[in-house]
């Protein structure tokens, strides 16, 4: 509790410094966990953006909640934006024998290229491209049953799509792969806090411990821009070191409550091949500006 504090009143210290600041909530939940975010981002100049955003989790796979936090920073140019977001998950004591505390830091690098711009009739399209790098403190275990106490190193490496047709259609497609300094060779699991959504985005409100090989989506949306509304749905599949091959399907609604307030609802539909180990997950947020 007293690191949730601490963080709400950064939240408070740099809204009052902003020149425009969006704030918005999530709770995503399932039974596996329950899941609350908060995000400020804040124009600090014409085109440069800072913000805060932190995470409290409740897992079934520890005992005390996960804390995490994150700073991203983005920089937008007429053609190109490139956006930094370092990230921490505070230490998690563990209550098992033989297991240590875990904890986590990282950081994430994109960059995103205007390919076309018709702005007579709303059409654009854009290339991204990201890098991320992570380090767990955690505990490895191995096919044949030793674990070792250890920090592990990973990295990922993201190639996008994306094309908006009328400003109303859109069309997004995009791959990650997953690098390990550290191994993966005989590694049947690592318990660590980090969530891999951390390293690239994997189009499911899921939280990932497994260690994935690759990961390959798509999204189709929907958009209103008379009443700044959209509907969207996603689709996913990946391939993991550590767990079975996964697909995730993904549909959410977007909409205006006020003039300065927007809501979110998405559902999504996680399962392994051979549609086994199902997992329904639910999330709403609200956002607003001033």
């Amino acid at each position: 509790m007293k690191k949730m504090i601490l963080l709400f009143a950064c939240f408070a210290a740099l809204s009052l410094h902003a020149r425009t600041v969006d704030i918005s909530a999530a709770y995503n939940g399932s039974k596996q966990f329950d899941q609350a975010q908060l995000s400020a981002n804040m124009a600090l100049s014409l085109n440069t953006l800072a913000g805060l955003e932190v995470q409290m989790a409740n897992e079934r796979l520890f005992k005390d909640p996960v804390y995490s936090v994150a700073v991203p920073f983005a920089l937008e140019l007429d053609i190109l934006r490139f956006s930094l977001r370092p990230f921490y998950y505070f230490k998690n004591k563990s209550h098992l024998d033989g297991i240590q505390n875990s904890s986590a830091f990282g950081l994430n690098a994109q960059v995103r290229v205007k390919l076309n711009e018709d702005e007579v009739n709303e059409n654009y399209a854009y290339a991204f491209m990201g890098a991320s790098f992570a380090r767990q403190q955690g505990t490895s275990f191995y096919n044949d049953a030793t674990l070792e106490n250890r920090y592990y190193s990973q990295a990922a490496f993201m190639l996008g799509l994306s094309q908006t047709l009328y400003n109303a259609f859109g069309l997004d497609i995009e791959g990650s792969v997953f690098q390990y300094p550290d191994g993966v060779s005989d590694l049947a699991g690592f318990r660590g806090v980090m969530n891999q959504q951390d390293l690239a985005r994997t189009q499911t409100l899921d939280i990932v411990h497994a260690l994935a090989k690759y990961t390959i989506g798509t999204r189709l949306s929907r958009m209103w821009a008379e009443n700044g509304s959209s509907a969207y749905i996603s689709y996913r599949f990946g391939e993991y070191h550590t767990a079975q091959a996964e697909h995730s399907v993904l549909g959410g609604l977007s909409f205006r409550v006020t003039s300065r307030i927007l809501a979110e609802v998405a559902y999504n539909h996680v399962f392994t091949v051979h549609n086994q180990n199902k997992r329904d997950i639910g999330s709403v947020r609200l956002s607003t500006f001033f």
